[in-house]
């Protein structure tokens, strides 16, 4: 189904078409354009595009396709997966054909896909409660737009990584609190209704802690703004939020990304967005 961005009366933001990493080649949209136009369908398709890397070990893969989790345009990421194997997106692909992506790679892919379709959709970055007990794990998903804007509607968020798994009773439709934003992550610390100590990478013994979450929560502010790093990329004041050189007033501008993360105001987000160190330098984005 299409959702025509002028329908979307909630929808400050025309998340119904490509940011700068999102964007498509004519030829690509082609193959979106044959895909099924239902979200979940889209999303679920996407699952068998991408392996990612804690999946590779046993695959033998050389390193230079070990390297494809460091692309940020979706358009080279799928070049990369018609490299392998031209097939239409929408063949489910053995482990080995498939591209090497993290979750980000997930949720870009879904969302350019969901776009080529009309269908409003944005990349959020935070942390999935699913994938560790009592352990905040850092993650992207997919929210997009559900409803006509004539008879109201909702954003829905979504895990293309996890659709075919047990982790959630509803992976197409994740309850509250099942994956939190950097800003929502950020907000339930500050209010001291979670520990920060649980919220950082898996697999990593010292990516856990304030930092972290004020990481996602920058993430999360340019991915409304259509621009969606890599999950390790630093610019700003991050690097010395990570070595824990940053104080009371670096927390308080954390506040205000939060604030404004949750509202979505497309004025707030732009004019915070291009403040205090917080726009992605231009060279992350090429």
């Amino acid at each position: 189904m299409s959702y025509p961005a002028h329908s979307v009366a909630s929808m400050p933001i025309d998340y119904s078409t490509p940011g700068v990493l999102t964007a498509l080649t004519p030829d690509q949209r082609q193959l979106a354009a044959e895909m099924p136009g239902d979200p979940i369908a889209i999303c679920r398709a996407v699952a068998g595009l991408i392996v990612h890397p804690a999946e590779t070990g046993s695959l033998g893969l050389p390193e230079i396709r070990l390297g494809a989790q460091a692309i940020r345009p979706v358009s080279r990421i799928l070049d990369e997966l018609l490299a392998i194997d031209p097939a239409p997106l929408t063949k489910h692909r053995e482990p080995r054909q498939r591209v090497v992506g993290t979750c980000r790679h997930f949720a870009t892919v879904s969302v350019a896909l969901l776009q080529a379709h009309r269908i409003p959709a944005r990349a959020r970055c935070g942390f999935a409660s699913y994938f560790r007990p009592g352990r905040h794990v850092d993650h992207w998903v997919v929210e997009y737009w559900s409803g006509d804007g004539t008879s109201g509607g909702r954003w829905v968020r979504i895990d293309p990584e996890i659709l075919d798994g047990s982790a959630v009773p509803r992976p197409d439709d994740l309850a509250p609190g099942e994956f939190l934003t950097g800003g929502e992550a950020w907000q339930l610390v500050r209010r001291g209704d979670a520990d920060p100590a649980t919220f950082g990478v898996n697999h990593t013994d010292d990516a856990w802690g304030p930092a972290e979450i004020r990481g996602n929560a920058i993430r999360d502010l340019a991915a409304l703004m259509q621009i969606e790093t890599l999950p390790w990329d630093e610019w700003g004041r991050m690097e010395a939020s990570y070595r824990g050189a940053t104080g009371p007033d670096y927390d308080q501008l954390i506040d205000r990304v939060a604030e404004v993360c949750a509202g979505a105001d497309a004025e707030q987000v732009r004019e915070l967005y291009h403040s205090a160190d917080l726009a992605v330098p231009a060279d992350l984005t090429t």
